[in-house]
């Protein structure tokens, strides 16, 4: 149904034209498919569906490694892209044309330079990766993941937002943003890297001696953190990995650093833990009434 569309913007009758052609069963499918979408308005599930639409009218979504995409697989990952652009301008996503997607994780070969200058090539084992101008490339079995705080598609799609201003540093592009303090951005930004960086020293302090900690059984300790392990690496995969949780899980970013929560709220103009108690309180209503 969509393997035709790509282009690096949309014009409105463009995206009109895909909306028109989402079956709303298959989009009710979708939203059933993530709970973090429960919580969304009616309005906000409707404006949800404008992004998608555009995200599928401006981009070509192709399967690799031998994957044959389905509809519903488009509109899974489309669906979850759209998220971060809610409430922003899609421009934020132009400048490239596509989405590569893989049946599962993939391999993305390497190259690092030593201190004395020599270079080592390795491969990397990825979920998900975003190339500076070119592609996102996403795990299927990774993007149709719903539970908890991970969400590769999202953290793909906030390093794209990241690689506006020219570099992957955390701070995406504010210019012209009266309603986000710019200035305010990096200090938080490197504050809350620092806060988080420390919990998980303390973390992998705790986890005894006899247990494995790239293992499952060190799972309990690193459940303690507000966000994935992977988020200490810099500053770049903290604002990506902290963008993932800000829509998949905010209660424990919120809680642990409000600061750069709020950051985060303001940017995306979205409270996702404002509209998840709202939702629940409505559910809880709901339950009461006989």
């Amino acid at each position: 149904m969509f393997r035709w569309l790509k282009g690096r913007g949309a014009r409105d009758a463009q995206v009109d034209e895909v909306r028109a052609r989402i079956p709303m069963e298959l989009w009710e499918q979708v939203l059933d498919a993530f709970p973090f979408l429960y919580p969304l308005t009616q309005e906000e599930q409707a404006a949800l569906l404008d992004r998608t639409a555009w995200v599928l009218a401006s981009k070509t979504m192709n399967g690799a490694g031998g994957l044959a995409l389905t509809d519903f697989m488009r509109l899974c990952i489309a669906a979850q892209a759209a998220l971060p652009i809610l409430n922003l301008e899609p421009a934020l996503y132009e400048g490239w044309d596509e989405i590569i997607v893989y049946p599962g994780g993939f391999v993305i070969p390497r190259q690092r330079e030593d201190a004395d200058g020599v270079v080592h090539e390795y491969e990397e084992d990825a979920a998900g990766e975003a190339w500076d101008g070119g592609p996102v490339l996403i795990s299927w079995e990774d993007a149709r993941l719903a539970a908890g705080g991970y969400n590769v598609v999202i953290h793909e799609f906030a390093h794209k937002l990241d690689l506006l201003t020219g570099a992957a540093d955390g701070v995406p592009n504010l210019a012209g943003r009266r309603d986000v303090d710019g200035r305010a951005w990096r200090g938080v930004l490197e504050r809350s890297l620092d806060q988080f960086s420390a919990a998980l020293e303390a973390v992998e302090a705790a986890i005894p001696p006899d247990v494995d900690p790239e293992g499952p059984d060190a799972d309990q300790w690193y459940g303690q953190l507000p966000l994935d392990p992977y988020a200490a690496t810099d500053e770049a995969e903290f604002f990506a990995v902290s963008s993932e949780s800000f829509f998949a899980d905010p209660g424990p970013l919120a809680d642990a650093m409000p600061d750069w929560y709020a950051l985060l709220r303001a940017y995306y103009r979205q409270d996702p833990l404002a509209r998840l108690q709202r939702y629940e309180d409505q559910q809880s209503e709901d339950r009461q009434s006989p």
